[in-house]
């Protein structure tokens, strides 16, 4: 199809023409942005001769893969498998995505409230963790990054819609989950000694028991997954955002409760058994009515299961010959999580452990969930097909399109966090059980977080080029080099530096596998791609900072101002809402004097809808 790459998007369901891409891009936030533009930028000569290392179709995005515990990527398998044509489907995705991700920030400050950032938090954490990390080692990356697309295929070839194929994956699924429950039920002692070994006494068997009870809550993620699965190839992705609502909203109550009967300052010593199977029950109970809410669906979907257990002529086989090296990646990015759990129990420095690490985690990710996911989102199926029409140098001003427009909200942001991290963390996190020492000691994590903001996202979306071309093979490889240099630096920051700032340095081991990653797969996509672009994203990026100079400044000064009052989180709010606010309309402004495209983009695609409204 010669030229279709302009005049329309490759959607599982067919071509989207551009005509209707447009008309749906001003309902739609990012899509629309990426339409003014692409329109404000048009391209150069055309470079022909992009080959695919396979067919783009075949290949998912499994998201990032390296979250520990809940903190799960909305967009693995959905980016691929979603028609962006459909304006309300991305609508809904949207929106679902921002209530999960701000019900998962709402959980975490719960959480802290009950727990707090000691031994009883971390033992927590650490019990939290381990299922779903268990869970996406051994089945979650195969269901997004290969399932997804493998479902797709035979639901638009096969006879019968792919029903057969799809009753046969979910009655071997749901074996082996079952299975998979038992045994790490079973083996929740062992499961802490590798994730957690440097604890001992009373912390170990508080992690233990709660452990057990939360991996329970394997074979419900497996079953949400699958149905998340199924569900998409149906184009069906509304519960898949929102249901995460639901379980957030589940354990909020859970810890709230906790909190309620067992009273403030609970510890390891002083909590009891019960009350901590109060906590992990409803906790687990969460992803049981998650499950739920993703099974009903699906049934009211029109899916109807009768189990299959042959396998003979299924294709499972090649659909997972093609998942080799993306397990490489997730394998990777899995033993990345597991070192920085045991570096983190290990430090031995109570309200300096896994508890608080996590807990800033949940906020460094919060500006990439609801900004880079939206562009991931809308960018990976146009680079599919520009990838089939062998067009390169579309690829690659998509990309540099997609980076510049997420570091435009992006830039703000990551050194907003630097500045807000303190009075921020004490602002919401300053409650119950967590004093505001422990909540200074998140927003100094933070602060070193914050500088990740940016090589983060600039990983995922080089990832994403790499799934645009069919290429799985040399993300796994980078990955591995990227790998040993997170692990070598969080063990050197264990042996080198007093317990308390372990956890502090733990986001630079942590962002060395996204910097190293990133630079890694620039130079292998440089030569793929005739170049990177990379002087207009330089260009943009600088620009960008100097438009944020002044708000940083603004931000700062009234940090240091509200810090002269008396108290605590009454100043600290009003650092953040002054300065927030303030510092906000100040980068605006001076973008807008500095004539920076990339927020021209977006204030022009606002000042359009206001005229239609």
């Amino acid at each position: 199809m010669p030229g279709g790459a302009r005049r329309g998007i490759l959607a599982p369901s067919g071509v989207v023409p551009m005509g209707e891409r447009e008309r749906d891009g001003r309902r739609i936030l990012m899509p629309g942005v990426l339409d003014e533009a692409e329109r404000a930028e048009p391209p150069g000569d055309p470079e022909p001769g992009l080959v695919p290392v396979r067919d783009p179709g075949d290949v998912g995005d499994p998201g990032t893969a390296g979250r520990p515990g809940s903190e799960r990527d909305e967009i693995g398998g959905a980016a691929q498998a979603a028609p962006p044509g459909v304006a309300h489907s991305s609508a809904v995705m949207a929106i679902g995505t921002v209530f999960a991700r701000l019900t998962g920030f709402l959980r975490t400050v719960v959480i802290g409230a009950a727990l707090g950032t000691a031994l009883l938090g971390d033992a927590y954490q650490a019990a939290e963790m381990i299922p779903y990390t268990v869970y996406e080692l051994l089945l979650g990356g195969m269901l997004a990054s290969v399932f997804v697309p493998f479902l797709v295929k035979r639901r638009m070839r096969d006879a019968d819609g792919g029903a057969a194929t799809e009753r046969r994956l979910l009655g071997v699924v749901l074996v082996a989950l079952a299975v998979l429950t038992v045994v790490a039920v079973l083996a929740a002692d062992q499961l802490i000694s590798l994730y957690a070994g440097g604890y001992t006494g009373r912390q170990r068997e508080v992690t233990v028991l709660l452990t057990r009870l939360l991996l329970v809550q394997i074979f419900f993620i497996g079953v949400s997954g699958l149905a998340s699965t199924l569900l998409n190839v149906r184009h069906r992705f509304g519960a898949p955002m929102w249901a995460p609502v639901v379980n957030n909203l589940i354990t909020m109550g859970a810890g709230l409760l906790f909190l309620w009967i067992a009273g403030r300052g609970q510890t390891t010593e002083t909590v009891t058994d019960g009350r901590l199977t109060l906590l992990g029950l409803g906790s687990a109970f969460g992803t049981v009515a998650q499950c739920g809410v993703l099974a009903w669906t699906l049934r009211s979907a029109g899916f109807r299961w009768r189990p299959r257990l042959d396998l003979r002529g299924a294709g499972f086989g090649e659909a997972a010959r093609t998942a080799t090296w993306m397990l490489l990646y997730i394998v990777v990015a899995q033993a990345g999580v597991l070192v920085t759990a045991n570096v983190a129990t290990r430090a031995g420095a109570p309200g300096s452990g896994l508890a608080a690490y996590k807990f800033a985690l949940v906020v460094f990710q919060l500006p990439y969930a609801i900004i880079a996911v939206s562009v991931i989102t809308a960018l990976l199926p146009r680079m599919s097909a520009h990838v089939a029409d062998g067009r390169r140098d579309l690829v690659r001003d998509d990309f540099s399109r997609g980076l510049r427009l997420a570091c435009a909200l992006l830039v703000p942001l990551w050194l907003g966090m630097l500045v807000f991290a303190i009075p921020g963390s004490v602002t919401f996190f300053a409650y119950g059980s967590l004093t505001v020492d422990g909540a200074r000691r998140i927003g100094a994590i933070l602060m070193v977080f914050a500088v990740m903001v940016l090589p983060f996202t600039l990983h995922q979306l080089l990832m994403r080029v790499f799934y645009a071309l069919g290429d799985t093979r040399t993300p796994g490889l980078i990955a591995v080099p990227a790998g040993i240099a997170q692990a070598a630096t969080a063990l050197a920051l264990l042996r080198s530096v007093p317990a308390r700032q372990v956890v502090v340095g733990l986001p630079v081991a942590y962002g060395l596998f996204y910097a190293f990653g990133a630079t890694a797969a620039a130079l292998v996509l440089r030569r793929r791609l005739g170049g990177m672009d990379g002087r207009r994203i330089v260009r943009a990026l600088t620009r960008l900072h100097l438009a944020a100079l002044p708000a940083l400044a603004f931000a700062a000064a009234a940090v240091w101002a509200f810090g002269h009052l008396p108290g605590d989180r009454l100043p600290s709010l009003l650092a953040l809402l002054v300065g927030g606010l303030g510092g906000g309309a100040l980068y605006l402004l001076t973008a807008r004097l500095m004539n920076v495209p990339e927020i021209g983009y977006f204030t022009a695609m606002a000042s359009t809808r206001l005229r239609r409204s």
